[in-house]
């Protein structure tokens, strides 16, 4: 079992890669070698199989073709421009979250026959545009009202295009807000959705650029390597020909999650959050969804946390209490910050 992860130096990526190190085999079958990644190649984790790791843009001549050359069992695609950059750069969101996809379609398409390796992708429920209804069923159309969700709502189709036609077996998954996101800010738009919380459980000041009444569906990034996990495990045929799934979240508002603040950490650390409010963040979240039954999804076997206090717990479980940041002085990671 050989497998590429794409994306593998950002946040995801890695939790993954150490997911799939620890676990050790993936679909019954031993884990043999890992391709992994990135612009920037990410760094080689100690494993006892084969590990290679290179630089690679998939929206760049030959890139895909390279990586498939050395024909992966499983591919998870994880690589994207997030939502901010997306809509502040049009041409390269569509470069690299549309064209950069097609390539490695297109490169496992004209891969010398027999090869149908199970891709995994990672879309997001920004597919979803206003109007909405307060919660989204499974039934839901796609009317994404950000350059980046009609990006992923393209990859969608493609996907099921690809994997009716047999040239690889595709699942796709919409991601939740991933939160509590560790290390340093990223460009995406939900950004304030991490920072609001991860900045004050370590004593630093953070801003909330909208309303407390804005309502979103979230998960922890533990939750979501576990539905890579099992997205890459899960037997497609179950799908039929709705090859994407809404991961399940919980539906919470910012209130709810600066209570859960409170209940954790004291009003001490709610006291750090100040309020400024950011018109372009505003806008492109104002037509996100809220709350979703992800039945279909829960009844495939994906799991997710309950309530923003599970989150938090989960956050300082893998990232202060026991995870990369637990013997960092908190002057460290504060410069992280």
């Amino acid at each position: 079992m050989k497998i590429l992860i794409i994306g593998a130096a950002g946040m995801l990526g890695q939790k993954l890669t150490r997911a799939l190190i620890a676990k050790r085999t993936l679909c019954e079958t031993s884990i043999s070698g890992l391709m992994l990644a990135d612009v920037v190649a990410p760094k080689e984790p100690h494993f006892d199989g084969s590990v290679e790791s290179s630089a690679a843009d998939l929206s760049q001549p030959g890139v895909a073709e390279a990586l498939i050359s050395r024909r992966p069992d499983v591919i998870f695609h994880l690589a994207a421009v997030v939502s901010g950059e997306a809509e502040a750069d049009f041409e390269k969101g569509y470069r690299v979250n549309l064209d950069g996809t097609r390539a490695l379609f297109e490169a496992i398409r004209n891969a010398p026959a027999p090869y149908c390796p199970k891709v995994v992708f990672t879309s997001s429920i920004v597919v979803f545009g206003s109007p909405l209804p307060d919660v989204i069923s499974d039934d839901q159309c796609l009317t994404p009202q950000t350059s980046y969700g009609t990006q992923k709502a393209m990859c969608e189709l493609l996907l099921a295009d690809y994997s009716r036609r047999g040239i690889l077996d595709g699942i796709g998954i919409r991601l939740p807000t991933i939160t509590i996101r560790p290390g340093v800010p990223n460009k995406a738009a939900s950004g304030f959705f991490s920072s609001i919380l991860r900045e004050p459980l370590i004593g630093l000041p953070a801003n909330l650029p909208v309303e407390k009444t804005v309502r979103h569906w979230f998960a922890s990034p533990r939750a979501a390597v576990s539905f890579l996990v099992h997205a890459a495990e899960l037997d497609t045929a179950r799908l039929g020909t709705r090859r994407t799934l809404t991961m399940p979240g919980l539906a919470a508002s910012v209130e709810d999650q600066i209570a859960a603040l409170g209940r954790y950490a004291g009003g001490g650390a709610v006291d750090l959050i100040s309020q400024e409010r950011d018109e372009d963040v505003a806008r492109i979240i104002s037509g996100w969804p809220r709350s979703f039954d992800a039945r279909r999804a829960q009844d495939l076997g994906f799991k997710a946390e309950n309530s923003f206090d599970e989150i938090i717990r989960v956050h300082v479980e893998d990232e202060l209490a026991g995870g990369a940041q637990a013997d960092m002085p908190i002057a460290d990671m504060r410069k992280r910050l």
